[in-house]
This record gives C-alpha cells, sequence and structure tokens, in this order.
C-alpha cells in the first residue's frame, strides 16, 4: 500500500437535495451553495461527481456507483418531502457499503432525540440546564421561571421563537399545549438560561480539534423573549434576530473560561459519538456554561459560524473541506490506512 495518495486517487460524490416543491429561490440558494463546495472539492483535485436527490428513492441515483470506489461528500440534508429524514440518508449510505463524511445514522437519530441526549449529559455530569419531558399537559410539574419550552425532536430550532420563553405556569402549560399538537411529540421544558451564547465548532476524531468559539451577540435585544437564536435568525433574512445578532469570533472569553469550554465541548462531542465535525451550542451565566445544543453534521456553508472560526484560523474554505473529506477517507477500505498529501494548507488530523 502506497504511503501518500493524491486528491485524485479519491473520487467523490458530492450528495444533496433539492426537493422540487421549493420555490425558485430556494432551489437557486441551494444550487448556488451546492456549486461552490463542488469547485471546493474539484479545485482540491478530486475527480468530483453532482449526485441530486430529488425524491426518497435513494436506489435511482446511487445504485450504479460502486461503493468502494468513492467517498460520499454527505450535503444531503433531507430527504424531499420526509422530515427529519437525514439519518435515513445516512442509513442508506450504511447499508450499502459507503464511506461518507460527518455522523452515522445512530449518532444523528440520538442528537435528534433530546431526551435521549439530556440523560446522558446528566449521568455524564456535563452541564445541561434542568430539564424536563412531557407528552401532555396535564403530567407538566415545572416550578422554574423563566424557562423555554422547546419541541423534543427537532432541530434548526424549529418551534423555538419569542413565544418559547415562558415567565409563568399558566402560559408555559399553553406553550406546551402548542407544541404538542403543533409537532406532535413530547415539549422539551428547560430552565432558560439568560445569558450568553456561543457555538463551538469541533472538527476531528482520534485528535480532536476545538475552533475559536463564536459568541451570537444578542446587545441589540432589551427583551430576554428576543435574545434567543430562532429559526428565523438562521433562515429568514429579514427578520430582526437574522439581521441584529451579531457574530463575535473569537468569542471574548478567559484562558480559564476556554478551557472549561473546551473540556465540556469534547466531552459532549465524543458522548454523543460525533464524527469529523460538529457544533455545539452552550449559554453562560454566572461563570457556568450549560450545553444546550449538539449539532453533528451542523451546516457548513460558507456563511457559517463553523466556516467563519475557521478562516480566522487562517484556512481556507477548501481547506476545511479537504480535511474532511480526509477524515472520512481513513473509514475508507481502499484508503483507510493511508495519509495523503494535499494542497490543504496545513490542516492536520
Amino acid at each position: 500500500m502506497p504511503v501518500n495518495t493524491s486528491p485524485s486517487e479519491i473520487p467523490v460524490l458530492l450528495l444533496y437535495n433539492l426537493d422540487p416543491k421549493w420555490s425558485a429561490s430556494d432551489k437557486a440558494e441551494v444550487m448556488n451553495v451546492t456549486s461552490q463546495v463542488y469547485e471546493v472539492i474539484r479545485i482540491a483535485g478530486h475527480q468530483t461527481t453532482l449526485v441530486q436527490v430529488t425524491d426518497s428513492d435513494l436506489d435511482s441515483v446511487l445504485s450504479e456507483f460502486d461503493p468502494h470506489e468513492y467517498v460520499v461528500f454527505n450535503w444531503c440534508e433531507n430527504l424531499p418531502g420526509v422530515p427529519n429524514s437525514e439519518g435515513l440518508v445516512v442509513e442508506y449510505l450504511e447499508q450499502h457499503g459507503f464511506t461518507f463524511t460527518g455522523s452515522s445514522s445512530a449518532t444523528l437519530a440520538l442528537a435528534l432525540d433530546k431526551y435521549s441526549v439530556k440523560r446522558l449529559f446528566d449521568e455524564a455530569k456535563i452541564l445541561t440546564p434542568k430539564w424536563g419531558i412531557y407528552d401532555k399537559v396535564s403530567s407538566v410539574n415545572w416550578k422554574n421561571f423563566p424557562a423555554i419550552v422547546k419541541p423534543s425532536k427537532e432541530h434548526c430550532s424549529e418551534g423555538i421563537n419569542r413565544n418559547a420563553v415562558v415567565m409563568t405556569e399558566a402560559t408555559m402549560k399553553n406553550r406546551v399545549r402548542y407544541i404538542i399538537k403543533r409537532f406532535q411529540q413530547p415539549a422539551l421544558v428547560e430552565d432558560f438560561i439568560d445569558g450568553r451564547e456561543f457555538h463551538i465548532s469541533l472538527w476531528g476524531n482520534t485528535d480532536l480539534e476545538m475552533l475559536p468559539p463564536a459568541e451570537m451577540e444578542f446587545s441589540l435585544f432589551k427583551d430576554k423573549y428576543d435574545r434567543l437564536c430562532t429559526y428565523e435568525s438562521k433562515f429568514v433574512p429579514n427578520s430582526p434576530q437574522y439581521k441584529n445578532i451579531q457574530t463575535l469570533i473569537p468569542a471574548p472569553l478567559s484562558e480559564d473560561e476556554l478551557h472549561d469550554v473546551e473540556q465540556a465541548c469534547k466531552a459532549a462531542y465524543m458522548l454523543i459519538g460525533c464524527r469529523d465535525y460538529a457544533r455545539i451550542d452552550m449559554r453562560m451565566k454566572d461563570g457556568l456554561f450549560y450545553i444546550i445544543d449538539v449539532n453533528p453534521n451542523a451546516d457548513i456553508s460558507p456563511d457559517t459560524s463553523t466556516i467563519s472560526a475557521v478562516e480566522f484560523m487562517g484556512y481556507k474554505y477548501r481547506d476545511f473541506i479537504e480535511k474532511i473529506i480526509l477524515l472520512s477517507a481513513q473509514r475508507h477500505p481502499k484508503w483507510g490506512e493511508q495519509i495523503y498529501s494535499s494542497n490543504s494548507g496545513n490542516v492536520s488530523t
């Protein structure tokens, strides 16, 4: 087996989803970002094939490819028309022997189940806000306020807006009722940590590295109900949260604080089983850091806090994408034991 393998020897399938029901502008935005990723992978030297997923039939687009001859760059967030189906995409790749970037289907399923994540954190003594899970309003037994009410099996901040923060038992029960009815799942109630929020990206597997933390800065919002990273703050450009939450990189933290953040985030990453890269969301109050969410396969579009952290370190977008491919290629039966050299700067594994 050769010592070095060049990128040209590792073909990549860039797997992405495009829902025919999306608006023309949404389709154009997805194609724009996907094209950027495609160019980055291609320029790095990989033979790159775009594989578009437009329905739930993955066989129709992947059956012609030999799993032993490719690494899949998994850019597919969902099967079109199938909510929360990111894990189903990965299950298919696993079952058909593909090597792919990012976390396993088991990890994606676990991260989506906030009840299981919370239990694991409590057992491992990883600090997270006090919590309760309720599948009916009559079972609610919660006395701590302010609180925040969320869906227990969603991601991308679905169901989180200013109405999610509650100050009384009555408003909390109303919100629990709304979540159960709207999302057809139990509601998660947590202590609302009204403090600084940080998004911490990590990459690696055996050698895990924390990227510079990003702070979501809420100083333009005086009302605690608005000091949130909502769905709108991520996906609705004209919303107040999208326009007025400032991202500070690196977050102004002391060395001791950075140490505490790193220890907690690495522990959470490993506990949940994240692979290649992930983002951990935290809040700080009274000098303590509380993990509020773990995001395996976090968004790594060019305008995200993860990529901003990468660029702060002096790397290019290409460096990040190439490292993710390298990390996944190390699991490939053909290239698994090889260390390849590329033009990806000094990004190490």
